[in-house]
């Protein structure tokens, strides 16, 4: 059988980088100390580096919470769309009430 993969939450690959980054120690012994392989905590290490020549300072952590607000802003919008149309149409439906009753 094949090996399932692993998945690490935006918080540690961020806390795994600033091992590396803020002490200076090697990436393979702080892969080692977590139990990671060496390539993937250097990828990490390597793409946090990337995004602050960019000038792209996001956090792991702060990326995830961007997508996820995003998400949250784009069903918040479609709910405001449905609403407004659903306002417009009681607002119709009792003006042609108030004109029926009127008569």
């Amino acid at each position: 059988m094949g090996r399932t993969r692993r998945g690490f939450t935006p918080e540690f690959k961020d806390e795994a980088v600033k091992l590396v980054v803020n002490t200076g120690r090697p990436v393979a012994t702080v892969a080692r100390e977590l139990g990671i392989n060496e390539q993937t905590l250097g990828r990490w290490v390597n793409a946090f580096k990337a995004r602050q020549v960019g000038g792209d300072a996001l956090t792991e952590t702060e990326r995830a919470e961007l997508v996820r607000l995003r998400k949250d802003n784009a069903e918040l919008q479609l709910d405001r769309a449905f609403l407004k149309k659903a306002s417009l149409f009681f607002a119709q439906e009792a003006t042609d009430t108030n004109a029926k009753r009127s008569r």
